[in-house]
């Protein structure tokens, strides 16, 4: 089988290198083994922090894609996750740097290069409708609302959200019943039951589903714990949580969660295809997999990954 590339829009960082602390080197770094993974784009995304430090990752992330080479993913953007969601639904976020969702708030960090932002549209006071008259894609997340008319897409569905009730609307409700909506999902098999994916793929068109990994930078290192977001999460073996339990992000890649799908009949190739529709995308390269859903060989360009 042969796909395009895949384009990761949802990651903290991996190979220990954490967006929210990396230098351009590491940055760069990352983006060169994440290519051998197939991956032939990804958005760095930044979880909540202080609005000094947010300000000065964007640019080191701007930086190293201005001096990214051939060999290395490509750096398509960052996604901002965090400063403006709801308490009610932090999950390992910080509060204490959680800002009103207003424009003002806003442009201390803004730039060119932030490309998705997640937030809680119920909270808002006006930041929705600037982000969309500058062509960001807004996505609910971290969220308890039901009103999703003038977002994007969906954040990791299910996760850090109001569920479904059989009384009322939440976020995760409408994310299913709208089918303009993307939703993204991470099916690495923890943040995800079988059942709950099936049932999104029996309610979203499937051309609204996004595969992300919400990779966090203890992603295939070393590393059984590490400070992320201002807490220490530890890794088991299986999952990363906080010392009370909370799951924080996932620590695998994509190239795993297609072989985790494909090995229970859920994978289908439009799921690579749905990024670059959402984003307009267009990226020269393809991955050959075998049967059992291994990569055999990356080409990006004339570059062929190793």
């Amino acid at each position: 089988m042969k796909t395009a590339l895949l384009v990761e829009q949802h990651m903290h960082g991996a190979f220990g290198i954490d967006f929210n602390k990396a230098t351009v080197e590491e940055v760069i770094f990352a983006a060169k083994e994440l290519l051998k993974h197939g991956i032939g784009g990804f958005f760095p995304t930044l979880v909540t922090d202080s609005v000094e430090n947010i300000k000065r990752q964007v640019q080191v992330i701007k930086e190293a894609a201005q001096n990214n080479r051939n060999d290395c993913a490509g750096i398509l953007g960052i996604h901002l996750e965090g400063i403006f969601i709801n308490v009610e639904k932090k999950g390992i976020h910080n509060y204490e740097h959680f800002l009103p969702l207003t424009v003002e708030n806003y442009q201390q960090i803004e730039d060119d290069f932030i490309k998705i932002v997640t937030l809680a549209p119920e909270l808002d006071e006006g930041l929705v409708d600037y982000l969309n008259s500058k062509n960001i894609k807004v996505q609910a997340g971290h969220c308890v609302g039901g009103n999703l008319e003038d977002c994007n897409g969906v954040t990791h569905l299910f996760n850090a959200m109001k569920g479904i009730s059989h009384r009322g609307s939440s976020t995760a409700l409408s994310a299913l019943i709208d089918d303009r909506l993307y939703t993204e999902i991470i099916a690495d098999g923890v943040h995800l039951s079988d059942e709950i994916i099936r049932l999104i793929f029996k309610s979203k068109p499937l051309n609204r589903i996004i595969l992300i990994s919400d990779a966090l930078p203890i992603t295939y290192s070393s590393k059984k714990a590490a400070v992320f977001a201002d807490e220490k999460i530890y890794y088991d073996g299986v999952k990363a949580t906080s010392a009370n339990g909370t799951i924080a992000g996932s620590t695998t890649l994509l190239d795993k969660i297609i072989k985790i799908l494909g090995k229970k009949d859920l994978f289908s190739v439009q799921l690579i295809n749905n990024v670059y529709d959402y984003h307009n995308l267009s990226i020269d390269g393809e991955i050959e997999w075998d049967d059992e859903y291994n990569i055999i060989k990356v080409r990006k360009g004339e570059y062929y990954a190793k």
